[in-house]
């Protein structure tokens, strides 16, 4: 009887676990070959920017304190991707081009930030806080969030400051338009710089709060005239006239 040695290769079991290889090999090249591209994530929030005027943080209790609520925005732009107008009427969400958390929350971190240095004060929203220390509430309600890429970014807020010892309030309305060039950075820096600017108008409610005449009560509980400011002679803060936006240009539908 003659034997022929078979090699090891040839083997049902070995050609098997070859052609499971081959398919292996193929199925991880067309996976890559399919992957989504990388996401890139965005935030507002404040730089350590040195040429930026601010307050010198106070080592001891600062003069006042201020609690800034959380802020509202557009339901359409409440989401983590970033939400850009084609036309009046129409906007694309960028599946790639996201924020690091909800616009809310960067507009909200970017401004606390903001207000702390610009009033050499801290944020106690949702803190205990020492009793008889002026606090300033703040709230603010972004009616409109727009992206326009290579035109303009947008941010119109109506936004309150109220003194909590005296429940005086102020409330304003600030449209700031951005001017920006092409690509998500610059359309990001510019929300970024309407933001800083709508910081510091609030930052100018809170001083015209906190130099306001404080309203002093009787005995009996009446309103002594003489110290008495009402809330209605506090004016908003004057802003610089919004830039003109150039007209946006339509974009392309798959860009």
């Amino acid at each position: 009887m003659t034997f022929r040695r078979v090699p090891a290769w040839s083997a049902p079991g070995a050609l098997s676990a070859l052609g499971a290889l081959v398919v292996a090999a193929a199925l991880a090249g067309s996976l890559a070959g399919c992957s989504s591209p990388a996401s890139r994530f965005y935030t507002l929030s404040p730089t350590d920017d040195t040429t930026r005027t601010a307050a010198a943080p106070s080592a001891g209790n600062p003069q006042w304190l201020i609690a800034l609520a959380p802020v509202d925005v557009p339901p359409q732009v409440a989401k983590a991707q970033l939400v850009v107008q084609t036309d009046a009427t129409q906007v694309r969400v960028l599946e790639q081009e996201r924020w690091a958390s909800l616009p809310g929350d960067e507009i909200r971190r970017a401004l606390s930030g903001d207000l702390t240095q610009q009033l050499g004060t801290i944020d106690v929203y949702g803190s205990p806080h020492p009793a008889g220390a002026p606090v300033y509430r703040v709230s603010v309600n972004v009616q409109r969030f727009e992206s326009w890429p290579g035109s303009h970014a947008l941010v119109d807020a109506v936004w309150s400051v109220r003194a909590l010892d005296t429940q005086t309030v102020m409330t304003c309305r600030s449209v700031l338009s951005e001017p920006v060039g092409d690509g998500y950075d610059a359309l990001v820096a510019g929300h970024r710089r309407a933001i800083e600017a709508l910081s510091q108008s609030i930052a100018s409610g809170v001083r015209a709060l906190a130099a306001a005449p404080c309203v002093s009560t009787s005995a009996s509980g009446t309103k002594s005239a003489a110290n008495a400011k009402p809330a209605a002679s506090i004016a908003c803060p004057q802003m610089a006239p919004a830039v003109a936006a150039p007209a946006p240009s339509p974009q392309p539908a798959g860009g």
